[in-house]
């Protein structure tokens, strides 16, 4: 069996008799996991096991685990920074900076394979431009250089812990002030300017060994008027797998958002994110169009996409007990607890 292009999300902290049929079906890939599926790390491990053994190969289980506002699992868990917080530091403390970034991405990465979780999507490649509300502390920093370094350190520590990393919104969310998920987010810039600018992050983690990209529900009018960058063949096909080279996996942002709309009905943005590019796409907080989709979905096999796919699959040093009583974690942990008085002293010197 290989791996479905659908990502699903679920209703509540058990698997219910329907969505174990649901991820039975060939043409599902992965699960998307929210607050809401989250109650305690044992149920969250519980529940992994679950999702795991319904399927060989496993389906593959993410979730949005950036730090600061966008953390779902907080009890149980460290509470991690925003990301703008390491750009905060690098203003202040350059040399210490890197340490601090790739050992909290290892924190983050540990604590959920710990769990279970293959994949967090993280980390957020877009620049702090100041006019985005949605992306706001969520970037590491304004300049294209610092988010690619910061960006790089945060990724090694995810590796080491054993997961891949998935960079968002290709190819740059942070320059419109309209949020995708409630609106229709447009950016008026050329190409030229995004090339020397918000491109330059994916530029380089696709150097540095990216696994994967989630482009924005944006439209780059200038570029490609018709549609947003999930769903166009020019900014998946011939910038992110030609022009840049990258040959991870794509994942459609969720299709359920406003951003996506204008494309059509939900069967029909599916159809058009998978035909640009995309080898997953994102079905979430709507289980009848999650359903609509499955349905119109052919069931042929895509190995290629299965290939990418695989390359997510978490890779566990230790169970959550072992990981408990590590010297690395407990270090990890201080570390990040350290970050504001780090910051102050740097301030006061």
């Amino acid at each position: 069996m290989t791996l479905g292009p659908l990502m699903l999300d679920l209703d509540g902290v058990e698997l219910s008799t329907t969505e174990r049929e649901l991820l039975a079906d060939p043409r599902v890939g992965g699960v998307i996991l929210f607050s809401r599926n989250y109650h305690s790390p044992e149920q969250l491990t519980r529940l992994c096991e679950e999702i795991h053994a319904i399927r060989s190969p496993q389906l593959l289980i993410a979730v949005d685990q950036e730090g600061g506002r966008v953390q779902r699992f907080r009890e149980g868990f460290t509470e991690l920074p925003a990301m703008a917080r390491f750009g905060e530091l690098f203003d202040h403390a350059p040399k210490q900076v890197h340490r601090e970034t790739e050992s909290s991405g290892w924190l983050m990465a540990v604590e959920l394979l710990s769990c279970g979780v293959d994949f967090s999507f993280s980390p957020v490649l877009d620049l702090s431009h100041g006019v985005s509300g949605v992306i706001g502390n969520r970037a590491f920093h304004r300049k294209p250089e610092v988010v690619s370094m910061l960006a790089q350190s945060w990724m090694r520590g995810m590796h080491q812990a054993g997961m891949g990393a998935v960079g968002k919104h290709f190819p740059g969310h942070g320059g419109v002030t309209a949020d995708s998920h409630v609106d229709v987010p447009v950016d008026e810039r050329p190409y030229a300017d995004l090339q020397i600018d918000d491109l330059v992050p994916f530029e380089r983690m696709i150097s540095y060994g990216l696994e994967g990209i989630m482009p924005a529900h944006v439209y780059y009018r200038a570029i490609d008027p018709d549609y947003p960058a999930g769903f166009s063949r020019f900014w998946l096909q011939e910038v992110l797998r030609g022009r840049l080279g990258f040959n991870g996996t794509i994942f459609s942002d969720d299709l359920t958002m406003v951003g996506a709309g204008k494309v059509g009905g939900v069967q029909q943005r599916a159809e058009a994110a998978l035909e640009a590019g995309c080898d997953m796409v994102l079905v979430c907080n709507h289980r009848e169009q999650a359903i609509e989709v499955l349905d119109a979905l052919p069931n042929h096999a895509n190995p290629l996409g299965t290939a990418r796919l695989m390359r997510l699959h978490g890779r566990p040093t230790m169970d959550r007990a072992t990981l408990m009583q590590s010297q690395q974690w407990q270090q990890a942990v201080e570390r990040v607890q350290r970050l504001d008085e780090i910051h102050t002293a740097e301030m006061e010197l």
